[in-house]
C-alpha cells in the first residue's frame, strides 16, 4: 500500500472552459501537513474543488486516496468524499439541529446504522476538538471558532485519509485562528494528512510546514523564507 495520498502529474485545472492552473505536479504523503497559498483568484478553490470531485480533471494524471480523478464517475463521488474530510471557511453547519444531530446526520448519510457506535463516534470527534460539552447546543449558540471546531469534528467522523481545509480560519479573528490551528496541529500529530488553503501568512510563520503556492497559472512548492 503506497503512502501517497494525493498525486497530480502534469494536470490542468479548468473551471468550465477557462484554464485556471496548468502543469500541476503535486505529491502529498500520508501524515503530511501542506499549505496551499496564493492571492484570491489564483486558483486555490478550483484546485480544491477538483480534488473532491466538484470540478472534473480532464487533462494530466491525478489520484487521490486511491481514486483516479481522470476516470472518476458521478456515482463514485460520494464514496470518494467518505475518504476525505472537507472543512470550509463558512462552516456549513445545519442551523435547524443541534451539534450532535449535525454529526449524526453525516454519519447516517455515509452509511452508519448502529446507534451506539454512532453515539460513540460523535463523542470521540467532539473530544478531539475540545467540544464534548457543547453537543446539545445549536450552531447559532456557538462562536465562530467553536463552529469551526465542530466543522473539523464533522470532517473527522469517517476517519478520512486526507482532510481538505479551504480557508478554515478565513472568517475568524487572529486569536481564534490560532486556537483553531492548534486543534488542526494536534489532529495532524495523530497522523492525519492535511491540505490547507489559506491566505493567513501569520499562521504559516507560526506553524511552518510544506507550502504550495498558486501563482501565474502554476502550483509550485515554496521555501517559507521566500514568502
Amino acid at each position: 500500500m503506497s503512502n501517497i495520498v494525493l498525486e497530480l502529474k502534469n494536470a490542468a485545472i479548468y473551471q468550465r472552459e477557462s484554464l485556471i492552473l496548468s502543469e500541476v505536479d503535486v505529491t502529498i504523503h500520508k501524515g503530511d501537513f501542506v499549505y496551499l497559498i496564493g492571492k484570491t483568484g489564483t486558483g486555490k478553490s478550483s484546485f480544491m474543488k477538483t480534488l473532491y470531485g466538484d470540478l472534473p480533471l480532464t487533462e494530466g494524471e491525478g489520484s487521490i486516496v486511491d481514486y483516479n480523478l481522470r476516470t472518476l464517475k458521478e456515482k463514485d463521488i460520494p464514496f470518494l468524499r467518505r475518504k476525505l474530510g472537507v472543512v470550509f471557511q463558512d462552516f456549513k453547519l445545519l442551523n435547524d439541529r443541534n451539534i450532535r444531530e449535525n454529526l449524526n446526520f453525516v454519519l447516517k448519510a455515509t452509511g452508519w446504522k448502529e446507534k451506539q457506535s454512532m453515539e460513540r463516534r460523535i463523542d470521540e470527534v467532539l473530544d478531539k476538538v475540545g467540544m464534548k460539552t457543547k453537543g446539545f447546543k445549536f450552531p447559532y449558540q456557538l462562536s465562530g471558532g467553536e463552529q469551526q471546531r465542530i466543522a473539523i469534528a464533522r470532517a473527522l467522523l469517517n476517519d478520512p485519509e486526507l482532510i481538505l481545509a479551504d480557508e478554515p480560519t478565513g472568517n475568524l479573528d487572529p486569536q481564534t485562528s490560532v486556537e483553531v490551528m492548534e486543534v488542526l496541529q494536534e489532529i495532524s500529530k495523530n497522523g492525519n494528512t492535511f491540505l490547507m488553503a489559506t491566505h493567513d501568512y501569520a499562521l504559516l510563520l507560526k506553524y511552518p510546514s510544506k507550502t504550495l503556492k498558486c501563482d501565474g497559472e502554476r502550483v509550485f512548492e515554496v521555501v517559507q523564507k521566500s514568502l
